[in-house]
């Protein structure tokens, strides 16, 4: 393994001298995701194998090109689970491409985003150099946590080549139950329930049901579902999964699909097409044919911000317009890891 990442940093350091953009690449599940660019590719997929599992610690560290798959049955021996929840949209999907996409799933509300569960992080930055940043346990940094720029950064820091994630123990119990409500009696509910000891760990409103799961022993479970009043459904870990992975019904469409940020308690946008809604309300999926402008100032007179997620029509402007000032931030960063701009150029935005 260590000669794949010297091969990885030979390859980089190459790329630097002769001004080639790279474009990095692992499972490529997410290709969707992002700007379209065309690079010369470097695959960082061989770059794989769980190098360190302590489940008595709740941490595991593995190497970029790891399956996704492999982390999540590794550590389901051990009843843990990642917090994050993260999709999958693939049976290829690594643990390196998790990271640098940043998307979580539906446990996101209620147990933090794949940021917050990234203890650590090994990089090749864009000279070429190995570098690292964190460690194994929460309160392990000492100035600015460098690890988690990495999070969500779609690969234009650094070429991540090992990760160090916080794991945690799976739930008991879980149980879903379903109740009929219209969006705004829906995210009123949700923006209650979250400021009470309801042990639930994730939601989503289709339009016309409200679907939550609970986790716990099961008497807390039927406790707290007997005041909520909804039908148990079956089946919730597919429920779930499907939504988690995408192929719930409301998806499986040719319209542009929106992914839209807002605070949990904001009201139904005023926005045309369909609409499902996530995390207590805070993320919206909409299905509409809207202008990328358009759904950029609904999004941000709702205090948050949008970006198209699959199938758009504006293939330049795909992640929401940075205000020059956060702009301006966004190039120091990408100059101090990556000064010639070779990693994956463009990928978020044009100008980095």
């Amino acid at each position: 393994m260590t000669d794949i990442r010297s091969d990885i940093a030979s390859r980089v350091e190459d790329a630097c001298r002769q001004g080639q953009a790279l474009q990095i690449l692992a499972g490529n599940t997410k290709f969707f995701y992002g700007r379209k660019i065309q690079e010369t590719p470097l695959s960082v997929l061989e770059h794989s194998g769980i190098i360190e599992y302590e489940p008595s610690e709740l941490y595991i560290t593995a190497r970029c090109g790891t399956p996704l798959n492999e982390i999540e049955q590794a550590i389901k021996t051990e009843n843990q689970i990642l917090p994050c929840e993260p999709p999958h949209f693939g049976a290829a999907a690594s643990i390196g491409g998790m990271v640098a996409a940043g998307l979580s799933g539906p446990r996101r509300a209620s147990s933090g985003a794949i940021r917050d569960c990234l203890l650590g992080v090994e990089i090749i930055n864009g000279k070429g150099e190995y570098l690292r940043f964190g460690g194994k346990v929460m309160k392990n940094v000492a100035g600015y946590d460098a690890s988690r720029l990495m999070c969500g950064a779609l690969g234009t820091l650094g070429i991540l080549m090992s990760v160090t994630l916080r794991l945690v123990p799976k739930p008991q119990h879980e149980q879903t139950i379903a109740i009929t409500l219209n969006p705004a009696d829906a995210i009123l509910k949700m923006n209650f329930w979250a400021r009470t000891p309801m042990p639930i760990t994730a939601t989503f409103h289709d339009g016309r049901d409200l679907y939550i799961r609970m986790a716990g022993s099961p008497s807390t479970i039927k406790r707290f579902a007997d005041k909520v009043k909804g039908e148990p459904i079956d089946q919730g870990d597919i429920f779930w999964t499907n939504i988690k992975e995408q192929a719930y019904d409301f998806f499986l469409t040719d319209e542009p699909l929106w992914r839209i940020l807002v605070p949990p308690s904001t009201k139904p946008l005023d926005c045309p097409g369909s609409c499902v809604m996530e995390w207590n309300g805070a993320l919206r999926w909409y299905a509409t044919h809207v202008k990328a402008p358009a759904i950029h100032s609904i999004a941000k007179q709702a205090g948050g911000h949008a970006c198209q997620f699959r199938n758009q029509i504006d293939t330049q402007q795909v992640f929401h317009p940075l205000p020059s000032g956060l702009l301006e931030i966004h190039r120091k960063l990408k100059r101090a890891f990556d000064p010639q701009g070779i990693l994956n150029p463009g990928k978020i935005y044009s100008e980095l």
